[in-house]
């Protein structure tokens, strides 16, 4: 099928990318000519494992283009995909500015029949607006479907050719249909294509995320009271997660969630509950508790330390939100870098990919320092915060931490590490959740 993909962005040029390999035709367009000049040489805007490898071969091939000529791309094309960004509003709400603009391109260079697909992630009524969009600015008859895409950074590329659901919105059978056809490449273990109307499209993905947020609030704010109780949040982990109603997925205590998809999911699905006048009271909880996490682990760190960290210097180990990516949007561990540097301290930071984006959210800051090599960062600090589960940073040397550092103490925000196993070493031990292990005598 020849297809157009509009927003070269995460889920745009994963998208594209994915569909290209498997023999069609892709287009994909962005207004950002910077960016498509950068992609067009081999310099991908983002980092996910596989996919700088997938798109030099599909463009070789000829099946995946890159340009900034909507016009062409969607003339040329059956299915136009919307993969434009629908940022949060200052009221949590998602924005569909540009979802709108685009639709409204994509009509006016319309030369026929078209369906138009939205793997955007939009609120219920969004696929009702762009028909409407549309059919103001065109005589060409067309169908608009919804296709949310359910991504994991950092796992994209299986995530897309082997999902666990395709859920496809529409009210045509005929759309439904070429859509089916369009995955099946896709599908060959098992038919994992799930057919609905659009409004309950759009809406599934928000439950799914503000559920999979709950279960990491949840789990959060049971570690925040077994620091009151004494009690040990992993063992607490496990007992839960091994009923198999419940899982174990996603019940990993840390310093809350990151990301362009969980915040401003949650945010957006309260924000459509408002508007409807039925307040989703579980997705406030989930995001109030969210956002109060992150600030538990940077008062643990400061308070450590007599509610004074200014003059110390701490090694970060991480910055994206999460292992896998580049991606530091909401991110957790952005948070904690912020607060420390506005109380005084100075950071040392790593991550294997994170660096570039980080340093532009953080902005110049003499205080703030960055090292391509884990070991390098540590080096003359004064503890070590362990801010994301990259792998590299699961099985350290602690004997060379403990000689790099000024003093052994280990903040683990990801709780990586066996705390009486670094009691022995001679390490200090604050996790999440966890009883705060002092290091053993004669270590």
């Amino acid at each position: 099928m020849k297809l157009t993909v509009v927003g070269v962005g995460y889920v745009g040029l994963v998208a594209g990318t994915c569909f290209a390999d498997v023999g069609n035709e892709v287009v994909c367009v962005d207004i950002n000519e910077e960016k498509i000049a950068g992609i067009n040489k081999g310099r991908l805007p983002i980092y996910e494992p596989g996919l700088a490898e997938m798109v030099k071969r599909n463009a070789g091939s000829g099946r995946l283009s890159f340009t900034t000529d909507l016009a062409e791309a969607v003339e040329k094309s059956l299915l136009i995909f919307l993969a434009v960004d629908t940022p949060p509003a200052a009221d949590g709400s998602a924005d569909l500015t540009n979802i709108l603009a685009a639709a409204k391109q994509i009509a006016k260079a319309m030369n026929g029949y078209k369906i138009i697909v939205t793997k955007s992630t939009v609120p219920v009524g969004t696929n009702k607006k762009l028909c409407e969009v549309i059919d103001q600015n065109t005589h060409e008859p067309f169908d608009c479907a919804s296709n949310p895409e359910f991504l994991k950074e950092g796992k994209a590329i299986p995530d897309f050719t082997t999902p666990d659901r395709v859920i496809i919105g529409t009210d045509n059978p005929a759309v439904a249909e070429i859509l089916r056809e369009l995955y099946s490449p896709f599908m060959r273990r098992a038919d994992r294509l799930l057919i609905m109307d659009p409004a309950s499209a759009e809406l599934t993905k928000y439950a799914a995320n503000t559920l999979l947020a709950t279960k990491i609030s949840f789990i959060n704010e049971i570690a925040l009271l077994c620091e009151q109780c004494g009690a040990d949040v992993q063992h607490v982990r496990l007992g839960v997660g091994s009923d198999s109603r419940l899982g174990d997925s996603f019940l990993f205590p840390g310093v809350g969630y990151g990301g362009s998809c969980f915040p401003k999911d949650v945010q957006a699905l309260a924000a459509t509950g408002r508007d409807l006048n039925h307040p989703m009271r579980i997705a406030l909880a989930v995001h109030e508790i969210n956002q109060a996490q992150r600030k538990a682990f940077l008062e643990k760190i400061i308070r450590h330390y007599d509610s004074n960290v200014a003059g110390k210097t701490f090694a970060l180990w991480g910055l994206t939100y999460k292992a896998g990516t580049d991606d530091v949007r909401e991110s957790p561990a952005v948070t904690v870098a912020q607060g420390l540097l506005k109380a005084g301290a100075t950071i040392q930071a790593h991550d294997p990919h994170g660096i570039d984006k980080a340093k532009k959210v953080l902005g110049e800051n003499a205080k703030a320092k960055y090292f391509e090599n884990d070991y390098e960062a540590v080096a003359g600090a004064d503890a070590l915060i362990v801010l994301t589960e990259w792998p590299e940073f699961r099985s350290p040397d602690f004997g060379r931490l403990k000689e790099l550092l000024n003093t052994p103490v280990i903040f683990d925000g990801r709780n990586l590490y066996n705390p009486r196993f670094l009691a022995k070493q001679g390490f200090t031990y604050l996790g999440v959740g966890r009883p705060t292990i002092e290091p053993a005598k004669n270590s």
